[in-house]
């Protein structure tokens, strides 16, 4: 009996390379390599993608939707009242580490123009996601966009800079976090 050859999903190929790409950075995405650790030959990756530089290229803008276009595109999320649509987004960043490759990006933004425009566009989405929520709340001027960058960097960089907490005590941040940024 033939022993069945595993498959790996395009999907199971782009997340492999963002772990790869957060724990060694870019440098370190290579095709061998990757193939290895998903136990695979390293000929199916080209059924994905045309060479590494695709890869690379494909892993940007699958973080861009995974990290951030799964929020600022929810149908459930956009007809959610405001505040709601806050508190939603703010677990939903928790549940899904939606920040946890943020640092990874921007390192890798340094040193590559093209990953740089992609970041920055990324983390405007993120801030006019929310502006226009905390704009829906009445807030304007200086007042809005001291909230919405405060949101979208603490959001964005909580799990790069603070020790990891139990869920119910990061629950508990984030309803404390949004009374504060709410309040008028």
């Amino acid at each position: 009996m033939q022993k069945r050859k595993k498959r790996v999903s395009k999907q199971d190929w782009l997340e492999k390379g963002l772990e790869v790409l957060e724990r060694e950075g870019a440098s370190g995405v290579h095709v061998e390599g990757m193939a290895r650790e998903l136990g695979v030959a390293k000929s199916g990756f080209y059924w994905h993608f045309k060479d590494r530089d695709d890869l690379l290229r494909q892993m940007l803008d699958f973080w861009a939707h995974e990290s951030t276009e799964v929020v600022t595109d929810n149908p459930e999320l956009l007809r959610a009242p405001a505040e709601e649509r806050l508190r939603l987004t703010m677990y939903r960043v928790l549940e899904h580490d939606l920040g946890g490759l943020d640092l990874s990006m921007h390192a890798w933004a340094g040193r590559d123009p093209e990953v740089a425009r992609l970041v920055r566009r990324v983390y405007a989405m993120r801030l006019e996601f929310i502006r226009g929520t905390f704009a829906e709340l009445g807030f304007a001027g200086e007042d809005l966009e001291m909230r919405t960058r405060l949101f979208v960097v603490y959001h964005s960089w909580e799990r790069t800079t603070f020790p990891k907490e139990s869920k119910k005590k990061l629950r508990n941040l984030i309803d404390r976090r949004l009374s504060l940024l709410l309040r008028k």
